[in-house]
């Protein structure tokens, strides 16, 4: 497809995915037909701790690793990491500028329950496009499209074990005083240190 850009969709995303998505001339397609990846942002996100860089990772369903549709991957419960997730987040963020700003409508996607980790990440995505202003026009494929086939593609290009290069200035970090800035975090770290000028920022 002529003039498109395509990008996964992530939990919790990186800076640097929206930054991407604001400088972006292209038309925004999100992937929701291609075979869920392993150790990738798709279920894992990038939070700042007190004791440096802290990955959360939402543990999906055994047996969703081989070959299934991203759209098709459940969501396991068989722990409670709802709460951990939250409760980290908690402890990350608390002391941070507008975490209690978005707290109540923040929490309750730690308090209901999805059954598919695509519907989650979309739920989140939405609310995270919403709080930060960005208004952009986004579709879902309908069909899996091969790289030639769309104009630019970012569907491998952001990894947890590939730092992606952008411009990050710096901001500030609740915990910066320890462990210095950490660029390309979750959008949640900027948008709690950051609040209404999240959408400047990017």
């Amino acid at each position: 497809m002529q003039n498109t850009a395509i990008l996964p969709l992530f939990y919790l995303p990186p800076v640097g995915y929206f930054s991407t998505i604001n400088k972006e001339d292209h038309q925004i397609l999100i992937e929701k037909q291609e075979n869920f990846p392993k150790q990738t942002y798709r279920n894992r996100a990038c939070i700042y701790s007190p004791n440096g860089k802290l990955d959360i990772t939402v543990p999906i369903v055994k047996g969703a690793k081989n070959h299934v549709t991203v759209k098709d991957v459940r969501i396991s419960y068989d722990f409670s990491w709802q709460r951990l997730h939250w409760l980290s987040l908690q402890s990350c963020y608390r002391s941070s500028a507008y975490f209690e700003y978005y707290e109540d409508e923040f929490s309750k996607f730690y308090h209901q329950k999805f059954d598919f980790l695509f519907d989650y990440n979309l739920e989140l995505f939405n609310w995270v496009c919403k709080k930060i202003k960005l208004k952009r026009d986004f579709e879902l494929t309908s069909t899996y499209l091969e790289p030639e086939e769309v104009q630019v593609d970012y569907r491998k290009l952001m990894s947890p074990k590939q730092p992606f290069a952008f411009d990050a200035n710096p901001y500030y970090q609740v915990f910066e005083d320890r462990h210095q800035f950490i660029p390309n975090l979750s959008i949640v770290d900027l948008l709690f240190n950051q609040g209404p000028q999240t959408s400047s920022y990017l």
